[in-house]
């Protein structure tokens, strides 16, 4: 008579605390607790989980690649663990269901850096091991958030994407379904339900036209977990991108602030520079450039060099807070110097905006 299957996530309870930790932003208590005791909770779920908070690291400043490689090793760990599992228990969901979550931290980090190809066919392996779990065990609603992803995606990708799709000869999507799927972990599942969130707002922004249900969604987790300053940093950027309200975005940009300068976030440093250069941004557009410049000096003169480009962005705020007040030779020289030290990759288009900007000024003089 064969063993009756073993349902559920193994020591869930607190794995869905240490969870917690990492969206709070508290990283390396995260990883010490992992590497320190697993057990009773399976070594290949820690593994999993070390590397989600090393993807929550990266997070803090994305256009670094001072984690990439961490992360990159993290996930080999993470993949060849829960796959030696899978073949050595192939009837135990929890197995699929981490080998799913191993991968993917790293087709994430590949959707970052724009390697698609290879994010295609880790999202087709995630959809496997994923509905292999829910195959083996039904009440397992963590997993329907990843198959929901891969259905939503499938079935949005632009063209370009589904030859792709064709060429890899990946299964079609579903955009309603894999939205249903992903709101059943949302409001049953045990380990992502903050995760969910997270990656549900960038569905309301970018696909559904719903900048107040992601502003939403955003507020609950930043309720939840204040120490993360992506939650407030990311409301800061919808008031302004998408709501056009300078004035919540300012707002937001003031306490993200005042919770870095007070040590009350984590990764103080970034989002000190971070929340300077946003809130130096909204004063320049709202006519209030003098006190932008006052904002964002200190991220100069104090030498903060992260986020990435800090420095370029923060000579480009004041080359535009210059060119407001009307101090052409200034703001001539704040943008030439934004130039010099944008990033070769630029992420942001510094150099473009900081050329587009002198070409103003310099219209102005003539």
């Amino acid at each position: 008579m064969s063993a009756a299957p073993v349902r559920g996530l193994t020591d869930s309870a607190r794995l869905a605390s240490l969870y917690d930790t990492i969206l709070h932003g508290r990283i390396d208590e995260a990883r010490r607790t992992l590497s320190r005791q697993c057990a009773p909770a399976p070594s290949e779920a820690c593994l999993a989980l070390d590397e989600v908070a090393l993807w929550w690291q990266l997070q803090q400043d994305p256009d670094s690649r001072a984690h990439d490689a961490a992360l990159q090793r993290a996930a080999v760990a993470a993949i060849e663990a829960a796959g030696r599992w899978t073949r050595r228990e192939p009837e135990r969901a929890e197995a699929w269901f981490y080998l799913a979550g191993a991968y993917a931290p790293l087709t994430e980090w590949r959707i970052l850096r724009r390697e698609r190809l290879a994010a295609a066919r880790d999202a087709k392996r995630i959809k496997d091991a994923l509905e292999r779990a829910v195959a083996l065990d039904p009440d397992l609603k963590d997993a329907y958030f990843g198959i929901g992803l891969y259905h939503y995606y499938a079935d949005i990708a632009p063209a370009a994407l589904k030859v792709l799709r064709f060429l890899l000869f990946l299964p079609g999507g579903d955009r309603a379904l894999g939205l249903r799927e992903m709101l059943t972990t949302r409001e049953q599942g045990v380990l992502l339900r903050g995760e969910a969130d997270y990656q549900l707002h960038y569905i309301y922004l970018w696909y559904e036209q719903q900048p107040a249900r992601a502003l939403t969604l955003l507020r609950g987790l930043e309720a939840r977990y204040p120490t993360n300053g992506v939650f407030l940093a990311r409301i800061a950027d919808v008031e302004r991108a998408y709501l056009k309200d300078r004035t919540a975005s300012r707002a937001s940009s003031e306490r993200l602030l005042d919770r870095a300068r007070s040590g009350r976030v984590a990764f103080a440093p970034i989002y000190e520079a971070r929340a300077r250069l946003a809130l130096a941004g909204d004063l320049v557009a709202i006519g209030e450039a003098a006190q932008a410049i006052a904002v964002v000096a200190p991220v100069i003169d104090r030498g903060m060099t992260a986020p990435y480009g800090a420095p370029a962005t923060a000579h480009l705020v004041i080359g535009q807070a210059q060119a407001r007040l009307g101090d052409r030779p200034r703001a001539i020289a704040a943008l030439e110097r934004a130039i010099a030290l944008a990033p070769d990759d630029d992420p942001d288009a510094i150099k473009t905006r900081a050329r587009q900007a002198l070409s103003a000024v310099r219209a102005q003089a003539r």
